[in-house]
């Protein structure tokens, strides 16, 4: 297992870092599996692992504070808030009052008093980013945090979060968290160097396309599917999925030219596209989210490999660098657009 620093912290992390999203009402239903593939994970070098709050109600985080009993110093342990996490319209969002009380809730499901990452799920538009980055500064230095970071943050939001904490005396995020794989690479257009620029670590999610780059997705496949199709519900999957979307029959082309790829430099498609993720300067780590012991074992295979220039260009040729070939799949969108009130003067 090869180690990155996250960002400028100093911190060492993995470069595979368990995701757990599939652990629990949304994946795998059995604690005990979970457990194990969570502990195979740590003993095969990993060394840090993501989950949210809002991962099947919090059931994601109390597997992983079971996990991690006993070996707690050992992982870097990162989780998020903004979510909604019940009906009521202030328990979501990134509002002081919200933060502080899910990062308490969170620390009691993970079973531990404190959070090595705690990441901001979404931008909250409704709220000052002042204020998150002052509740998430008061976390710090309570001691229930140890850094802060973004999740799907587009880039103009990372640099206004970086302003403000310059000039208002913040802890800044140190970490983003984006979208990022063979398939949807428009992050390498403007988040990784922003990133760069402020030398924020990237943990980058998705580096499998949602199971696009699992080899079950390509035109010699028969019914490909997804078992996020299924379980996802927080989330629209259909035009992810659908291939009578556009975008996705150019993801299916793309998916069987990669596999083909992959074949002839000797490595399976998760390898590649693994390989792929982690060899941007940028990156940090890549964030896997095994449902199985099988999966686990497939995507801890590419965790050393290193792949050539020549494959390299070649992938470029299939998909070009900066590009998303669904739109949908860029995981984040401007709120002024998606929210009419927000575009629309109101009618007096």
């Amino acid at each position: 297992m090869r180690y990155r620093t996250l960002g400028s912290t100093g911190v060492q992390v993995s470069t595979l870092c368990l995701g757990s999203m599939m652990f629990g009402a949304w994946g795998n239903r059995d604690h005990d599996d979970s457990i194990g593939i969570i502990r195979a994970a740590l003993d095969a070098g990993v060394n840090i692992i993501d989950t949210a709050d809002v991962y099947a109600d919090g059931e994601s985080e109390r597997i992983v504070g079971k996990a991690v009993a006993g070996r707690r110093d050992d992982v870097v342990l990162a989780t998020k808030v903004s979510s909604p996490m019940g009906p009521g319209p202030n328990e979501r969002g990134a509002s002081r009052r919200w933060i502080i009380r899910a990062c308490e809730a969170s620390l009691h499901r993970l079973g531990t008093d404190h959070i090595d990452l705690y990441q901001v799920h979404r931008p909250d538009p409704d709220t000052d980013i002042d204020e998150t980055l002052g509740a998430l500064s008061d976390l710090v230095r309570a001691g229930k945090i140890r850094y802060a970071g973004s999740s799907t943050f587009a880039p103009s939001s990372i640099v206004q979060a970086q302003w403000t904490a310059e000039r208002r005396q913040r802890e800044r995020f140190v970490c983003e968290q984006p979208p990022y794989s063979l398939l949807v690479r428009g992050v390498e257009a403007d988040v990784l160097p922003t990133c760069e620029a402020y030398r924020m670590g990237v943990l980058a999610w998705s580096p499998l396309a949602g199971g696009w780059l699992s080899g079950r997705w390509r035109r010699d496949a028969t019914g490909p599917s997804s078992h996020r199709t299924r379980t996802m519900p927080f989330r629209t999957t259909l035009s992810h999925y659908d291939l009578d979307v556009p975008g996705n029959q150019a993801k299916l082309d793309a998916a069987t030219e990669l596999a083909r790829i992959a074949d002839e430099a000797g490595l399976t498609l998760v390898q590649l596209a693994l390989a792929f993720v982690t060899t941007h300067p940028a990156v940090s780590a890549a964030i896997i989210g095994p449902r199985t012991a099988e999966h686990l074992r497939g995507q801890l295979d590419a965790a050393d490999v290193v792949l050539e220039p020549d494959v390299l260009d070649r992938i470029d040729r299939v998909v070009a660098p900066g590009t998303d070939l669904n739109p949908d799949d860029a995981g984040y969108g401007a709120a002024v657009l998606a929210d009419p009130a927000r575009r629309r003067a109101a009618v007096r």
